[in-house]
This record gives structure tokens, sequence and C-alpha cells, in this order.
């Protein structure tokens, strides 16, 4: 912009952000054509250097600090895309996660909502015209008499639909339109996920009192706003899902909108069944595996208040709902809750201030809480009710543990499955019951090793071992995709040995392992691999519910939310996998995935049971699993996170440097250190680095971390952003932050 100048008319400005990272605001003339047009939230074209852009107003003002600043040149669309509280949210989470406010406003759109090429679809229907004085005129028997009768009781349709129907072509439409009997026009036509499923309507359910105090107080949250927010901790099958939908009715017939999240898109379907089975077409659903064109739609949908209710994974917290008086989000301690690309914000954390901000209660509901949400609980800042029992009285799983250390003693070899869950599954088969085999590793085997001299097929570009898929034949990169072909031979040349030997286990392996030991069962895979498809969740999920599958075997992608009443028995293949990752939360993570993958078994009225297959059956974390004791657990973990101030005791800061030279990552590393540390050593904050990342070595880039620990956030952020201004990057060297870091890898 030129030299700063008041500004002494009546003509407004904009500050407008423009879709580029520049991480700064722009000030644009209200030209008098657009005066009472641009709007806080509203989408403009504006002049950017040599070039027009895409831009957005953050804010309006009376005077510009700026000479002679240039035009708007013109309002996309009819209305803001944002409101004014949520662009006030997106410039929290740009503060707060330490990212430009233009990246936070981009995380607020759908892609196809953003760009302006974005329309509804048209498509050409047919209108009634004259109909009494085309009847006095039509030949009996004719194709046209057709054509009138449907119209009589359908007086605008899809043309297409119109032809099908009257068995009639274009030609014999467009001679009656002539006539005025009809008329025919391009409309916008809805495109609807849900079109073709036809659920039928569900009424409320009676509660149990411990549902019934929950929904009191979640319905005094609404009627108050205290308290803001309500921490539902409820065991897999207490019916925390009714509990949702008895307080969105009540939201709805106070005139209000309601949002729910869940973390996984697989379970999407499920959820979305039953709420549109009591909502019908006030729902509408926001998540990646919807077409471009139905997610356009349903988010205007919702802007024009035709739908309600937003229900999707993370990004439907920021549905244009208006206004809004409930946010609910499902299974609150997950980790797919956290973006992994900047502004890295996690979803249950921005769900709290959006509701905050617009004076909207916020539910949170888990049967293994996040340590963070339970301590908020245990200091007041939230209100807690807990659901002990399952619906019914309905008996919780037992779980058993085995030991698959004594179990490879008594075999003489490791098998894939314990005799004891072997017996266990026959038995399901016996009775036609269902079972859940969970193993959180695709693949057919985690790595390829050459038993003479040691070799593991390593990726080319990240410091992981390649994972064999045997269906393709071939060793994949889970980090950055890459495919490379098995050899024939040790590619060492002093070994060459053809002996190749798959270690590890995944998805693929146990259901050969399951399918040749079970030959009569129907076995089904659900994990990245098999649902690549935008319809895969919901076709095997379909097929599960209606009995048309067995055995259902998968990732966590079937750990939490599925309600199956005919699964009674649930296997955890290698309950380890999660519990010796480089970082402090293993043991929390590892508890939470199997308490909730038990929780899928004994949801009917045959008492469930899992079986845990593990190598260290007496580690605090699968004990405590065992024995479905969260406040044992809770207790001995968050004594631990004390004493080394670590969440929930302090907020973690983690900042990745990566470039394709080690030394240039390890330099400018230093050099940042050099600068934050006296910033930082005025203050808690505990800080390390740079050190080398768990994986250092990804998609070809060296990768550097710098570790901080504080007890309140903005502690280590401002000294950050200030030392981030003037530090001098190497060209290649590029840097991310995260904070309140889920994941250390």
């Amino acid at each position: 912009m030129s030299k700063p100048s008041a500004q002494t008319d009546e003509t407004s400005f904009a500050r407008v952000i423009v879709d580029l990272a520049l991480d700064r605001e722009f000030d644009y003339r209200v030209p008098p054509a657009l005066t009472g047009q641009v709007k806080i939230g509203s989408q403009v074209l504006v002049p950017f250097g040599r070039r027009t852009t895409i831009g957005y107003v953050v804010d309006v003002a009376g005077h510009s600090e700026y000479h002679e600043p240039k035009d708007i040149l013109r309002v996309v669309g009819e209305r803001p895309l944002i409101t004014e509280r949520v662009v006030k949210l997106a410039r929290w989470m740009a503060d707060y996660y330490v990212a430009p406010l233009e990246q936070a406003v981009r995380t607020l759109l759908p892609g196809v909502v953003r760009r302006s090429g974005g329309r509804f679809k048209e498509a050409l229907h047919v209108f009634a015209g004259d109909l009494d004085h085309a009847e006095s005129q039509v030949r009996r028997g004719s194709k046209q008499e057709a054509v009138l009768r449907i119209l009589k009781e359908q007086p605008v349709m899809l043309v297409s639909e119109m032809l099908r129907a009257a068995v009639a072509t274009r030609a014999v439409l467009r001679a009656m339109e002539k006539k005025g009997w009809l008329k025919l026009e391009k409309r916008p036509v809805q495109r609807n996920p849900a079109d073709g499923h036809h659920v039928l309507r569900t009424d409320p359910l009676p509660l149990m009192p411990q549902q019934a105090d929950a929904l009191k107080l979640i319905c005094t949250a609404i009627d108050t706003g205290k308290p803001p927010v309500v921490l539902l901790f409820g065991v897999t099958g207490s019916g925390k899902t009714e509990v949702y939908m008895q307080a969105m009715q009540y939201v709805l017939d106070a005139g209000k909108s309601a949002i729910m999240l869940v973390p996984e898109i697989s379970l999407t379907p499920q959820t979305v069944e039953r709420f549109r089975a009591r909502f019908g077409d006030v729902i509408a659903v926001l998540h990646s595996h919807l077409s471009e064109g139905e997610r356009h739609d349903e988010w205007h949908r919702l802007q024009k208040k035709e739908a309600r209710i937003a229900i999707g994974a993370r990004s439907a917290l920021f549905a244009p709902v208006e206004p809004l008086g409930l946010i609910i989000v499902d299974e609150e301690h997950e980790y797919s809750y956290k973006q992994e690309e900047a502004p890295r914000y996690n979803a249950r954390d921005v769900a709290v201030v959006r509701g905050h901000m617009e004076s909207c209660p916020v539910v949170l509901g888990s049967a293994t809480p996040a340590l963070e949400s339970l301590q908020n609980a245990a200091k007041g800042k939230y209100a807690m009710v807990r659901m002990p029992h399952r619906v019914d009285h309905r008996r919780m799983p037992v779980l058993r543990i085995i030991d698959m250390r004594m179990e490879a003693e008594k075999e003489g070899r490791l098998n894939v499955l314990s005799r004891d869950l072997m017996e266990a599954i026959r038995q399901r088969l016996e009775r036609k019951e269902q079972t859940i085999l969970f193993l959180n590793r695709r693949g057919y085997a985690t790595s390829l090793i050459c038993p003479s001299c040691g070799y593991v097929a390593q990726c080319r570009h990240c410091s992981v071992a390649m994972t064999y898929h045997k269906a393709a034949h071939e060793l994949r990169c889970h980090i950055c995709g890459d495919v490379r072909k098995v050899p024939d031979q040790c590619p060492k040349k002093e070994c060459g040995d053809p002996a190749f030997k798959y270690a590890g286990l995944g998805t693929q392996r146990v259901e050969s392992v399951v399918a040749g030991l079970f030959p009569k069962a129907a076995v089904q895979r659900m994990d990245a691999d098999t649902t690549t498809r935008k319809e895969s969740y919901e076709e095997i999920l379909g097929a599960f519910r209606r009995g048309d599958i067995d055995i259902l075997l998968g990732t966590q992608m079937i750990a939490k939310g599925l309600d199956y009443p005919n699964v009674t028995l649930v296997g955890v293949i290698n309950a380890d996998t999660s519990l010796h990752l480089p970082d402090f939360r293993a043991g929390e993570r590892t508890f939470q995935l199997l308490t909730q993958v038990a929780g899928r078994a004994g949801r009917g009225d045959v008492a469930g049971e899992v079986l845990v297959q593990t190598f260290t059956p007496f580690h605090a974390a699968i004990q405590a699993a065992r024995r479905l004791d969260y406040d044992g657990f809770f207790d001995q973990e968050v004594e631990f996170r004390r004493q080394l101030f670590y969440p929930p005791f302090s907020h973690l800061l983690c900042l990745t440097l990566r470039g394709p030279e080690e030394k240039d990552v390890i330099h400018a590393g230093t050099a940042l250190m050099k600068q934050l540390e006296p910033m930082w050593a005025k203050t808690d904050v505990r800080a390390a680095g740079p050190i080398p990342a768990p994986i250092a070595r990804m998609k070809g880039l060296f990768r550097y971390q710098i570790m901080a620990r504080a007890a309140r956030t903005s502690t280590m952020t401002t000294p950050l952003r200030e030392a981030l201004k003037t530090f001098r990057w190497p060209r290649k060297v590029k840097y991310a932050i995260d904070v309140d870091a889920l994941s250390l890898l």
C-alpha cells in the first residue's frame, strides 16, 4: 500500500485478505455502486498487482490508513459466505495456532464453495400450462394425453422423469409448449447424498434415569448458557446418541440449529441414517467423501436455512448455521479431530471457542474422554455428567487378555490367531452371531526382510520400512505413497538370497488367514485399501448390518461408533501396535482404542466377549482396559503427566523443520533456537531441540523438531511469532508449527 493518509469523506473501506499466503490484510475502497453490499464475510473480486483475485472482507470501517486504496470490483454472490462471528473465530484460530489469517479463512469454506466457479446444477423442468384448454384439444390415447394426465397429478417435474413416465419424446413436449399447454425451463436441482436412501422415521425413545439427567443438564445449558461445556462421560452402549437427538429436538423446537461432529467418515453413514430417521430433511451432511456438487449444495442448504442440523467430520464445525443453538462433538477424545495442515486446529477445542463466541453450549461425548477434558472437568471449567451403565442395563463385555508369548511357547510357533480366538470365532459362526477383528495396520506384512543378511526393504524417500501388499504383489510406503516391485532376491550384491521373509502383520494377511481357517464364513476387510470409492463405507457396513458378513476385519475405522446388536465377539489381533510408539500419549491412545473397540461387542441381548492378543499383557494401559477401569487409568496416567509437566498440565508446541539437505535443517533449527532461548528463558517454557524427528526422513526431506511446553500457549507462541518475523530461513528449509500437538511423529 501507499503511505498512510487519513480519510475525511463518508466513503467506507473494507479490509480484505486475498487467497495468497501473505498473512496481511489490504484496504480497498467500497465504491458507491456497492454500498450496502460489502459486508464482513463477503467474497469480493479485487485488483491485486497486475491481476484480479478473489478476497474475503474481514472488516469494514469508515476510514483507511492508506492513501487512495483501490476499489473493490464486485461482490461475488448474493450474501456473505462467512458470518461475522465465524470471521472472528478464524482470527482466533490464526492467532492461537500461529497461522496466516487467510489459511484460517480457507479452512472455513469447502473448496467448491470458495471457488467462484461453484454453481448449482441446473436441469430442464416441465411446468403445467393451460391444462383445461389442452384437455379439450388433445387426441385421446396419444402421448400428449399421457403427459397431461401426469401433469395434473404433478404440475412440476424433471423432463427426464416425464419422458420416462409418459414414454414420450422431447419432440412431444416441444410441440405442447408451442401450444401453451406446458412450459419448459431450466431450474436448479438439488444434488442430495440421501437420494435413493429411504429410512423409516423413528420416535424418541424412553430415557433411562442417567440419560434423563444428562438431557436435563444439556437443556438447562441451551436455555441459560450455563454450563457452557458439558462433558458427557458415558460407557459404550449407554445411549449417548439418543441424548444427542433429544437435545437437538429441543434446539429445533426453540427455532435454532445444531452441529454434530463425528471423528471418522466411516461413522457418518450410520450416524446420518439414525439422525435422518428422526429428523428427516433438516439434516445436511458435510464430509470429504461427498462429490463436490453434493458438498456445494449441502453447504448452501444450511446457509439458506433449508437444513438446520449439520453432521460431518472436522470441517462441519464451520457450517453456516444461524442461529446456532448446540454443538455436539462425539468421541471427543479422537485424534482425527486434529487437522494436519495449517492451521493445525483441534476441532474439539475450536468447537468450545465457537460455542463461547456464539453463546451456544457445547457437548463433548466419549466413553474414554481425553485427559485434557477430564482435567478441565476436575478444575470446574466443564460440567461433567456420567452415564456408567449400558441401556437397559445390558452387560458390559467380558475382556480377556491372551499372552502371545505363552501362546508361541505352547504352539512351538507364532500364529496369527490364538487357539482361544479361533475357538471363539467358530462358536459365533455356529450360533449365527457376528465377529469384529481389529488390527490397526493395513497391508499384508509390515516389512520385507532377508533372513540371511537382515536387509529390510526401506522407502527411498522416508526412514520407514515399506509394507508388502499381496493382492498387487508390491511394496508401498504408507507415508509418501511410493510403490516398488517386490525384488526376486535380496538386493544386496553380497547376498542375493531369494528366500525373503514377510515380517509383521497387516489386515490383508489376517484376512487371508481367517478365510483359510473358516472357508464357509463371509469375511470382509475394511481399511484404507478397500474404501477408496465414495460408496465403500456404506456398502460394507450395510452388508454387515444385514448379516451378509460374518467376520468384519479392519483398522481403527471399525473401532468406534458402530452399533450392531448381533456382534458378540471382538478380537484385537495385536494390541501392541500403538503401545510402543515414541510418544508419551501411547498408553492413553492404546487404552482408548481397546476400550472403544471392546464396546462394539454385546450391544444386543447376547453378552459380548473381547479377546485381546498382546505381547505385553501386564502393561498398565492393557490391564486398565481389561477391567474397563477408566478412573484407575486416569489417576495413574495423570500423575505421570504432572511429574513430567506434560499435557494436561502444560501445552505442547512442536516446531518441525524439513529440507532436502540435513545440514541446512540443523543449521536453521540451531539458529532459531538460539534466538528463542533468551525470550523463553524468562518464562516457564521448557524447550528442547533441534533433535531428529521420530520419522527422521519423510518424502525425501530431513526432519528435525523443536519441542516446547508451557502452562499457557501464548508464553510460547508470542516470542515465536516475533522471532519468525525477522528470521532468515535457508532457501529450501520449510517449517510447520503444531500448537497442542497430539502426535510427535
